[in-house]
């Protein structure tokens, strides 16, 4: 019985409520300067503060400023990662000859982190702008790469023979039968990848940036407002959720048959 209440309860109305609860709880510590000894809440501002601080920041011309930054280095990285990466993990995962060559090399480079390439992308971009889309990009490429070749190798080999008999051959093939197949671990690894993105760009612009919500940040770290620190974090994840929702919704435009009628 109380399950079926449960599940009668709007999950909007719930989920409205478990944010409520975190922001009291914020408030209560912030506002006690709560000190537990191993972690301190004397410097975190309370709610209302940070608000002040987004609304202020909200009027001022700087968040275009950031945000066009940060957009725009998310989207060229992004789409650089997703061309290569679904291009390489559609030829790596079929083609026997392919997969000899290059993964060998690429599975070498796979296990450095992304912010590791920080120091040698300074010296090979003459511009910080082309070093932090190379991180952005660096981030995004092996999430995005490894679930392709996952979907590749792990489609049926009866369609691929079914499509053969049936007299598709070459890019057809890949088109009408081994992408729609690996659809949904291709759309799995942008959306990971997308979320590596900007964990490697806010890095990126905390280091070189001039602009950016990564450089707001750690720019009000440095100056001491720390409402503006919370600011720049929120912001941060408001945009990464944004954009995952948005790859969530295209997969879903792509591939309706994965998640079936009234999801």
């Amino acid at each position: 019985m109380a399950s079926g209440r449960f599940s009668d309860v709007p999950r909007l109305a719930v989920s409205a409520a478990a944010l409520a609860a975190c922001v009291a709880i914020w408030q209560l510590l912030a506002s006690g300067h709560v000190d537990l000894h191993f972690v301190t809440f004397a410097n975190v501002p309370p709610p209302a503060e940070v608000l002040d601080a987004a609304w202020e920041l909200a009027r001022s011309p700087k968040l275009v400023q950031h945000l066009g930054s940060s957009l725009s280095r998310i989207a060229a990285g992004f789409a650089l990662a997703a061309s290569l990466g679904i291009g390489l993990g559609l030829a790596i995962g079929r083609l026997r000859w392919v997969h000899a060559t290059l993964l060998p090399p690429l599975e070498v480079l796979r296990p450095i982190p992304a912010v590791a390439w920080i120091p040698l992308a300074i010296l090979m971009f003459p511009s910080s702008e082309g070093s932090m889309i190379f991180i952005t990009f660096i981030g995004a490429l092996f999430p995005i790469l490894l679930n392709t070749i996952h979907g590749v190798e792990s489609l049926d080999p009866r369609l691929v023979a079914s499509a053969r008999s049936l007299g598709c051959r070459g890019l057809r093939l890949y088109a009408e039968v081994i992408a729609p197949g690996a659809a949904p671990s291709i759309v799995t690894g942008l959306s990971i990848g997308m979320g590596t993105c900007w964990f490697c760009l806010v890095t990126a612009e905390m280091i070189s940036g001039q602009f950016g919500i990564g450089y707001y940040t750690w720019e009000a770290y440095t100056i001491q407002n720390y409402a503006d620190i919370v600011v720049g974090m929120l912001l941060i994840g408001a945009l990464g959720m944004g954009s995952s929702a948005l790859i969530r919704s295209l997969g879903r435009c792509w591939m309706p048959w994965a998640y079936g009628v009234g999801r």
